[in-house]
């Protein structure tokens, strides 16, 4: 550990040590960063900014950009030549590390396309797809507190990177013992703002405005209610807020262009490394949306949209009969936005016959229903969007389904198959574009959700993260999981376990003791399912040392429901 810090001390420049030299004598600080390296998973890297071996740094991100490179070397001519897409969001120097990993590929020969200004996720996503890269690189730590920041990596596909490939990233990465060796140029922002299609050397392009009119051209076809929108757009009352975010300049062109008239927060337009208006930048805190809200109630609003610092995320408050505003799960939201598609595709006349849609195994069994009763197929997938991505792909193959919807109980959804992550864009398009389809028929946003809750029952969710802090988190976490594994639960707070499903294993037990594998690729997730679509389920963070429960139910009314709710989830602390 010392003799790592040691020869860090002696790698970094100048302004750098001064930084490295304040931790002398703090041994707890010096193993905190580098007792161990940072993770490189198949959601990328991702921590808080700083010097040290378990620090976002522009060290680590050229360490991991060079096992990129490499891995794309050992791909060929072709996939060098194909490069890989470089974007970014407002966090705390999101720019540097992609100037950095732009430099990386260039030193091995790699083609890079580097956004000239900073940029959403899905975005990222779509130019991925449309200039067939052969990967794609997004920095940011999504919804994290300011102090994090990220490393994501896409494949051709646009999607997140498969399993598979990250296991070759990753072998390349881990040659690289000296962080320091990694050799780079310098590239500057004045040398790639407003410089779209402009060539820095022989691999670098810079990228912008172009590809943007793309991505615009493409979501706009996603717009289920244009007449609607042409009629009432001028006279919405809704407000928005990219909290600081790459949203801002994308969300508020779809809305213009559209034709919607939203009131954005200005004290939360412009980017802000530190999220100064807010305690996290993350749409499902109420908190975040505070001045969102207050704005509403100022211009008599009837949905605040908050997207996150990447814009992948969106986050609605609604008005409620007793005119408050109230904040809706990520479940409720997904739930809504499917409702309206297949509302919408329906009245259009497009909604396919092989229509399918895609959802996590944690997200809500509503939207099962809901589908199913259209006569829609579903199908379940393990906890990240990548695995939704993989269903689109394979059926653009294939021709089987039509994929129509993807979502998380996270707050992330993708309509369209322009991008192969979640798109706060396109979501925002559409539930503004849903506000108006409700209210233009006498109806609420909030309304609709209650219509839902009383055909299919009233859902509650709740879910629990607990964070284990320190060197040691992630080994501990891993000894919570085995302990549970060898727990067999035919009950939870008096509610019957009809199976447990082991991910980890890729097994199901039955009540009657019958067994059948799971289907689904190996995971740590332990899920038991309950009567009726109910379910609670137990992971751990792909990135960070947090244990995830969530628990989803549902009754009658919304106090029976809240009630079964708390009481499995005190139950399974308690098991825990």
């Amino acid at each position: 550990m010392f003799q790592v810090y040691n020869t860090w001390l002696k790698g970094v420049n100048e302004a750098e040590r001064a930084e490295l030299e304040a931790l002398a004598g703090n041994e707890k600080e010096i193993a905190e960063r580098f007792s161990r390296e940072l993770d490189f998973g198949t959601a990328g890297m991702r921590g808080e900014v700083g010097l040290g071996t378990y620090r976002m740094n522009v060290y680590t991100v050229r360490r991991a950009t060079a096992g990129l490179a490499l891995y794309i070397c050992s791909l060929g001519e072709d996939a060098k030549a194909r490069g890989v897409v470089i974007s970014y969001d407002t966090r705390r120097f999101s720019k540097e590390f992609s100037l950095a990993a732009a430099e990386v590929l260039s030193y091995y020969g790699v083609k890079g396309y580097l956004f000239e200004g900073v940029r959403p996720v899905p975005m990222c996503s779509y130019a991925v797809r449309y200039y067939k890269a052969a990967a794609g690189i997004m920095i940011t730590a999504s919804h994290n507190p300011k102090e994090y920041n990220g490393y994501k990596v896409y494949g051709e596909d646009g999607a997140q990177m498969a399993p598979e490939a990250t296991a070759e990233v990753v072998k390349y990465i881990k040659e690289f013992t000296d962080y320091f060796a990694v050799p780079s140029d310098k590239i500057t922002q004045t040398d790639i703002e407003g410089k779209d299609g402009c060539s820095l050397n022989t691999f670098i392009t810079v990228i912008g405005k172009t590809v943007d009119e793309a991505y615009y051209k493409e979501v706009l076809k996603l717009s289920l209610s244009p007449n609607l929108v042409a009629k009432y757009g001028k006279d919405i009352k809704l407000v928005y807020t990219p909290v600081h975010g790459t949203g801002y300049i994308p969300v508020t062109t779809v809305f213009e262009r559209l034709g919607i008239n939203a009131s954005v927060v200005e004290e939360q337009a412009l980017p802000d490394t530190e999220f100064n208006t807010v305690q996290v930048p993350n749409p499902e805190n109420a908190a975040t949306l505070k001045l969102g809200m207050a704005l509403g109630d100022k211009i008599g609003a009837d949905v605040v949209l908050a997207t996150d610092p990447d814009c992948d995320r969106l986050g609605v408050a609604v008005r409620n009969p007793q005119g408050n505003f109230v904040l809706l799960t990520g479940n409720q939201i997904g739930i809504l936005l499917l409702d309206y598609i297949i509302t919408g595709k329906q009245q259009l006349g497009t909604l396919s016959a092989n229509a399918a849609i895609v959802k996590t195994i944690v997200t809500s069994t509503l939207a099962d229903r809901l589908a199913q009763s259209k006569g829609i197929t579903v199908f379940n997938v393990l906890t990240g969007f990548k695995y939704i991505g993989e269903k689109i792909k394979q059926w653009e193959e294939s021709g089987e389904y039509e994929y129509l919807f993807g979502f998380e109980e996270s707050y992330g959804s993708l309509a369209g198959t322009h991008a192969r992550d979640k798109d706060a864009v396109v979501a925002s398009m559409l539930f503004a574009e849903m506000l108006l389809y409700h209210e233009a028929n006498g109806g609420s946003v909030y309304g609709r959700l209650m219509q839902l809750f009383q055909e299919f029952g009233y859902y509650t969710e709740c879910n629990s993260s607990t964070e284990y802090k320190g060197l040691g988190g992630m080994e501990y976490m891993a000894g919570v999981m085995a302990r549970q594994r060898t727990v067999s639960l035919s009950e939870i707070a008096g509610y019957k376990v009809m199976y447990t499903a082991d991910y980890l294993t890729g097994t199901i037990k039955h009540l009657d003791g019958k067994m059948e594998a799971t289907v689904l690729p190996s995971t740590d997730a332990i899920y038991y399912g309950l009567e009726d679509g109910q379910f609670v389920c137990i992971r751990p963070s792909g990135t960070e040392p947090k244990l995830k429960i969530y628990v989803l139910v549902f009754d009658t009314d919304s106090v029976r429901s809240q009630a079964k709710a708390t009481a499995i989830m005190e139950s399974v602390k308690g098991m825990l």
